[in-house]
């Protein structure tokens, strides 16, 4: 489940990826990266399952940003330090673990936003509340 602007929605797109999969955010992607182009990056990696350059939906254009999936946490963390900076497309990548998972709706989220949206106080253990 996602939610944006109020609305609250089962994301069909989650079902393409391998369920417990290991990902890493890949930033600074030039227009001429595609799906290809950044699995080739990342192919030497025997746990290498999926990647994905996010895109425009109405022109096609790359957002300059994508994400790659792995079914080993040990490929994870190596594919983040070997290829971090190196160049994928024109520009050197930008590589982060990826927070997918923490976007995912549970109940207490689901309940501190309803009453965020009515205006109620809400409790708060810290300072961070992760939507």
């Amino acid at each position: 489940m996602r939610t944006a602007a109020g609305e609250v929605w089962e994301d069909k797109t989650l079902a393409e990826w391998p369920e417990n999969d290991f990902r890493l955010f890949c930033g600074d992607l030039g227009n001429e990266v595609n799906d290809t182009v950044l699995a080739k990056a990342f192919a030497k990696y025997s746990s290498f399952a999926k990647a994905k350059v996010v895109r425009n939906k109405r022109t096609q254009k790359s957002k300059g940003f994508g994400f790659v999936s792995f079914l080993d946490p040990f490929d994870c963390a190596a594919a983040l330090r070997e290829v971090q900076g190196k160049y994928v497309g024109n520009r050197p990548i930008k590589l982060r673990r990826s927070s997918w998972q923490q976007r995912e709706l549970n109940d207490k989220t689901t309940k501190k936003r309803k009453a965020l949206k009515k205006g109620m106080p809400v409790k708060i253990k810290n300072s961070r509340m992760r939507f």
